[in-house]
């Protein structure tokens, strides 16, 4: 097994390109309240980055979940967009969402 240390590059491949854009911010409503994130990107992602973490509460015990594989396998990050149950890892990003934290 080969493990990389800091004293080796980067090999060419998996170097990121300088050059590399993001989309424009757009706004999208959390709770009624706009935040900002990339068109496209996952909905958990933003929440992520906007330092939301607590996305729904457990059925049973009311404990706090958020995301957790972040590829739709667990249904932990479940929220609604626009009254649709959907996973947020799952989901991307538009502009005007209307998200619901299902809490």
């Amino acid at each position: 097994m080969v493990f990389w240390n800091r004293s080796q590059r980067l090999a060419p491949e998996l170097r990121l390109e300088k050059n590399v854009t993001r989309p424009s911010p757009v706004k999208i409503q959390v709770e009624g309240q706009p935040i900002s994130a990339c068109e496209g990107e996952s909905l958990a992602s933003a929440l992520l980055a906007a330092d939301i973490v607590y996305l729904r509460s457990s059925p049973r015990r009311r404990e706090p979940r958020g995301m957790f594989c972040a590829m739709g396998v667990c249904q932990e990050c479940i929220v609604e967009v626009d009254g649709r149950a959907v996973p947020a890892c799952m989901t991307p990003v538009k502009v005007g969402m209307a998200i619901r934290l299902r809490r």
